[in-house]
């Protein structure tokens, strides 16, 4: 929003600009599980597998209320778009989770979901294509709020994700341009 706004007041188009957030789900239940599984309650046990969707689900309601809010409204008169959520890492590594979890639970307007290929034949084959993200919103915020509330600090997840996320692009990068030397 400040980008955009910065734009328009220098005199450029904000309708020629698209932008994502791109929020890495298998990699939040991997992490989020480990640390569940290493409390081994009870309680954490039964909130395995429940981080990503939750979260996405939390995430894609403050979205809305910034981007269909106040906040975003001037920019939206000048034709301006919303930054879409960008649903990433939807392939699931966890073999005793559904496989097409990521993309069934989130499934909702102004989201993408960049499928990886073997997880599109799945959804091809046993997939549910119905508009899903917003069925579930109370469950969502509670599971959230547990995770939370048992100790897992879902910033300190996303700042550690994010790190090691930079890393692993930064990697891939070098080799890119090893590869092209």
């Amino acid at each position: 929003i400040q980008g955009l706004k910065h734009l328009d007041q220098n005199g450029g188009d904000v309708r020629k600009v698209k932008a994502v957030a791109s929020v890495f789900l298998s990699r939040v239940d991997t992490l989020v599980d480990k640390k569940l599984e290493a409390m081994g309650t009870p309680s954490a046990m039964a909130l395995r597998g429940k981080a990503a969707i939750a979260m996405s689900i939390v995430a894609y309601q403050r979205y809305k209320e910034i981007f269909h809010g106040t906040s975003f409204q001037d920019l939206r008169s000048k034709g301006a778009r919303p930054q879409y959520l960008l649903w990433a890492s939807t392939g699931t590594k966890n073999p005793n989770y559904r496989d097409v979890r990521y993309i069934e639970a989130l499934i909702g307007p102004e989201t993408i979901n960049t499928v990886p290929d073997g997880t599109l034949a799945a959804f091809r084959d046993h997939g549910k294509a119905l508009l899903t993200l917003e069925q579930s919103i109370k469950d969502a915020q509670a599971q959230y709020q547990a995770i939370e509330a048992i100790g897992i600090d879902m910033t300190a997840v996303g700042e550690q994700l994010q790190v090691e996320g930079v890393k692993l692009f930064d990697e891939a990068f070098a080799k890119l341009l090893d590869f092209t030397a």
